[in-house]
């Protein structure tokens, strides 16, 4: 019986199944990974990640449903051509009310009455 038994702690399927074990562990981790990752397809949350902020090769990811967008910051300032909309004012309580400006105003004319609407957001 003890020739049975030492054959046994010698057997080589059993590193295997332990090799296996292993194996079932690294990919439970891997699964957890994927699932925790901001850009997981399977989530219905838009996502919007920024790295490398305020530098000059910021980039911006950004997921809307199913659609991901990619800026890459070039590292110069924006310009082009517009007029001035209007102001936006922060009240003391912390809420913004913008306030749009006429055409005619923006021409140099009289300024018509305007009612603060609430910044959207």
């Amino acid at each position: 019986m003890k020739f049975l038994e030492e054959s046994e702690a010698d057997d080589p399927i059993l590193s295997v199944v332990n090799l296996i074990d292993v194996f079932l562990v690294v990919i439970a981790a891997l699964l957890v990974t994927i699932a925790q990752n901001p850009l997981n397809p399977f989530t219905h949350q838009d996502v919007t990640i920024i790295s490398n902020p305020g530098k000059p090769n910021m980039e911006i990811v950004s997921r809307q449903g199913e659609k991901i967008v990619r800026y890459q910051a070039s590292g110069q300032v924006g310009s082009g051509d517009g007029i001035k909309a209007g102001v936006a004012y922060r009240m003391k309580d912390g809420s913004m009310v913008y306030v749009p400006e006429t055409p005619a105003a923006a021409n140099g004319g009289t300024q018509a009455q305007t009612q603060p609407e609430p910044a959207r957001p």
